[in-house]
């Protein structure tokens, strides 16, 4: 089952992208992750993503596209893997189709008015990376999984959220077309309560 999270920032992705994993077993491969381990060993692909992330470019679709490509090579992913922050435009997503195959693409939609609130409110486990929200924290700084201090993101802030909108709604939602038109769309309510989010996603993979 190889799977595909849609939504835009703060839609929850990375909760359910955990809940999802925990159930099925299968990898998930969030973008991010795949940049940080390659930087982090030197590889010869981290060491080209790094030369742009140090001038503070964003790092070319091309790079992108051929660490993801790198990873799905593995053999973790042959049970099937869940794929989170990949692809993020029309241009990823064809390349992606030359070397994989998608059977859903799951979009977690909510109203992009509600996610200012949501996501400047978010804190993370600074260890394992679970997240929550101060609506829900009643005064926890410390994280249920394993006990670290929670944080915000730098990134958390009002005017870098509102700025990484804009560009969701330039780039990546005009997937959401993509993939309904290929026939593997399917759109849940991620206005919903956690649970049943989860439950909707689990009823679609069936």
């Amino acid at each position: 089952m190889n799977i595909i999270l849609l939504g835009a920032p703060g839609a929850g992705k990375g909760t359910q992208a955990t809940k999802l994993v925990d159930k099925y077993q299968i990898p998930h491969i969030s973008t991010g992750d795949i940049f940080r381990y390659n930087i982090k060993n030197q590889t010869p692909i981290g060491v080209v993503a790094k030369s742009y992330i140090d001038k503070g470019q964003l790092v070319p679709d091309e790079v992108t596209v051929e660490i993801v490509k790198q990873r799905l090579n593995e053999k973790d992913v042959e049970v099937g893997y869940l794929l989170d922050g990949f692809p993020r435009n029309i241009f990823q997503a064809e390349e992606l189709d030359k070397f994989a195959t998608i059977d859903k693409v799951i979009d977690i939609s909510v109203n992009l008015d509600k996610l200012l609130k949501r996501i400047t409110g978010r804190r993370v486990c600074s260890k394992c990376g679970e997240s929550y929200h101060v609506d829900t924290l009643n005064g926890v700084t410390t994280c249920s999984r394993c006990g670290a201090d929670l944080i915000q993101r730098a990134d958390d802030n009002e005017a870098t959220v509102e700025k990484r909108l804009t560009v969701y709604k330039e780039q990546t939602a005009p997937l959401i077309d993509y993939y309904k038109k290929a026939g593997k769309l399917v759109t849940v309510d991620g206005d919903k309560a956690i649970d049943e989010v989860f439950n909707s996603i689990v009823e679609i993979l069936g």
